[in-house]
């Protein structure tokens, strides 16, 4: 039954779930070690118990493999043996009550405001190619957007006068994001003055087109922008995700509510979110030990009377 009962699997995630096809192709490996280490131990999958559960994972852990990997084969064992579980393919599901291996989360590095704004500025907006570029930075800070969403944005996803963007994220779920001010006005800057001389009579449904008059693609998005984070100066290793998280951290930190930001960004889960309470947090700890005198290491010393 295993091998007829992943390829029943992987064809829901992918038509029922719209799970993008990478996390398919993830969730599919990770059960087919799961299958396998059954073979070898000749265990029926639908026999399978909670400790050959947890022997996997200490079998992978044994492997090496951190916890966030273990976690997410944890995932795909549990989303597998639930469908089985539906499907009346198995009596139970033997992942029910187990803990996904902790790991702690590095909070995410971003841009202060300042280096925000020299990046924005070093695009040389008197050239075509300058002018996209601007355009490309400023909506990628102001909508918070993933790289690939970005690049894949056509012009019929851009509405100019009611200020939002259409985009398409994981799983194939469609989300609205308001577009700043600035933004608006670089893209019709760049969609008036340059987008045409780029293409030189192509076309192409793309909203923003290399010189060739194609859409960019994520790799070459991303040595665009580097080049221009030499140009200012930043020495942060930069990558178009850093910038969604400057967008998400600078939003919580001026009291956006949580909610509406995870809307924004397009996640599933309101905890994946929360990481950016955690980067406020800790901004506001590193004031507090800057200036209030009790959390100074030695006390200042009292004044001569």
């Amino acid at each position: 039954m295993s091998d007829a009962a992943l390829d029943a699997f992987i064809t829901f995630l992918r038509a029922e779930r719209n799970l993008a096809a990478k996390t398919v192709d993830a969730y599919g490996a990770d059960v087919k070690d799961w299958l396998n280490e059954l073979a070898r131990r000749k265990i029926a999958v639908e026999a399978a118990t909670r400790d050959d559960v947890l022997e996997h994972l200490a079998w992978l852990g044994r492997k090496g493999l951190a916890a966030r990997s273990r976690a997410r084969h944890l995932a795909a064992m549990r989303g597998f043996h639930r469908f089985l579980e539906d499907e009346k393919l198995s009596p139970g599901n033997p992942t029910d009550d187990l803990d996904t291996p902790k790991h702690a989360r590095k909070l995410p590095v971003f841009l202060t405001l300042q280096e925000v704004e020299e990046l924005l500025q070093a695009p040389d907006v008197t050239t075509p190619s300058g002018l996209r570029d601007r355009a490309m930075i400023e909506v990628l800070y102001a909508t918070g957007l993933r790289v690939s969403e970005l690049v894949k944005l056509s012009i019929n996803d851009v509405n100019l006068v009611d200020g939002f963007v259409m985009v398409m994220g994981k799983g194939r779920k469609e989300r609205i994001v308001p577009l700043g001010k600035h933004a608006i006005e670089h893209i019709r800057a760049y969609v008036s003055e340059s987008r045409l001389v780029l293409l030189k009579g192509r076309e192409t449904k793309a909203l923003f087109v290399t010189l060739r008059g194609k859409g960019f693609s994520r790799m070459g998005f991303w040595k665009l922008l580097r080049r221009h984070a030499r140009t200012a100066g930043i020495t942060k290793n930069l990558s178009p995700h850093k910038l969604r998280h400057s967008f998400a951290t600078h939003l919580v930190e001026r009291g956006a509510d949580l909610r509406a930001v995870q809307a924004m960004l397009g996640h599933a889960d309101l905890a994946t979110t929360q990481i950016y309470t955690h980067v406020d947090s800790q901004r506001l700890r590193g004031t507090y030990d800057k200036h209030h005198p009790r959390s100074r290491t030695k006390a200042p010393k009292a004044p001569k009377t």
